[in-house]
C-alpha cells in the first residue's frame, strides 16, 4: 500500500479498465487519458435517453467516466483530475487539481480553485480563484511565486483572484462552472 499512495488500486474483478487519448487510442502507461471501464457492475444506460448513451458508451461497450487518469507499469490506476476540469495551455495539458494541491500547501490558503481562461497566444491559461484564511495576507505575487517553485512553467497561474468564497452544490462540490472565465 506503501508504494501505490494515492492509487485508486487494481481493476475490479469482472471489470475492464483502458484508459485513452482524445482520439480515442490507449494510452500507455505513465501517460494521462480519459478512464473507461466495462463490466456486468457498469450502468447499462440512461432511461429513455438512446442519444445519450452514444455519447458516454464507445462502440464496444465502454463507458466514458469522464475521470482523468493514468495507469502505472504493474496496473494501478490514478485518479488525476476530472477529463472536463483540463485545459490546454501552449499545446500542453494542465489537470486544475494538480495546481490547486500546490496552493493548498500554502498555510493562509482556507479553499482554492483553478479554471482554464482564454488567453490570445496560450489559447487558455490558469486563473486560481483563492478563499484565504481570516487574518491571512497572501497575496497574488506570494501564491504565483509559491507554484513557481511547484509546478512546471505551463501550470503555473497566470492570474490570481482573492475571492470570499466559492460557489458550491448542495454535497460541497466546488461549482467551476459559475467562476467567471472573462
Amino acid at each position: 500500500a506503501i508504494e501505490k499512495v494515492g492509487s485508486s488500486g487494481l481493476p475490479p474483478m469482472y471489470t475492464e479498465l483502458k484508459i485513452v487519448n482524445e482520439d480515442g487510442s490507449d494510452t500507455p502507461p505513465g501517460e494521462t487519458g480519459e478512464l473507461l471501464i466495462r463490466g456486468p457492475n457498469v450502468l447499462p444506460g440512461y432511461w429513455n435517453r438512446p442519444e445519450a448513451n452514444k455519447k458516454i458508451f464507445t462502440e464496444d461497450g465502454f463507458f466514458h467516466t469522464g475521470d482523468a487518469a493514468c495507469v502505472d507499469d504493474d496496473g494501478y490506476y490514478y485518479i488525476v483530475d476530472r477529463w472536463k476540469d483540463m485545459f490546454i495551455s501552449g499545446g500542453e495539458n494542465v489537470y486544475p487539481a494538480e495546481v490547486e494541491n500546490a496552493i493548498f500547501q500554502l498555510d493562509g490558503v482556507l479553499e482554492n480553485a483553478v479554471v482554464g481562461v482564454p488567453h490570445e497566444k496560450w489559447g487558455e491559461v490558469g486563473r486560481a480563484y483563492v478563499v484565504l484564511k481570516e487574518g491571512s495576507i497572501l497575496d497574488e505575487k506570494a501564491i504565483i511565486e509559491h507554484c513557481q517553485t511547484q509546478l512546471a512553467r505551463y501550470k503555473i497561474p497566470k492570474q490570481v483572484r482573492m475571492i470570499e468564497e466559492l460557489p458550491h452544490n448542495a454535497t460541497g462540490k466546488v461549482l467551476k462552472h459559475e467562476l467567471p472565465r472573462d
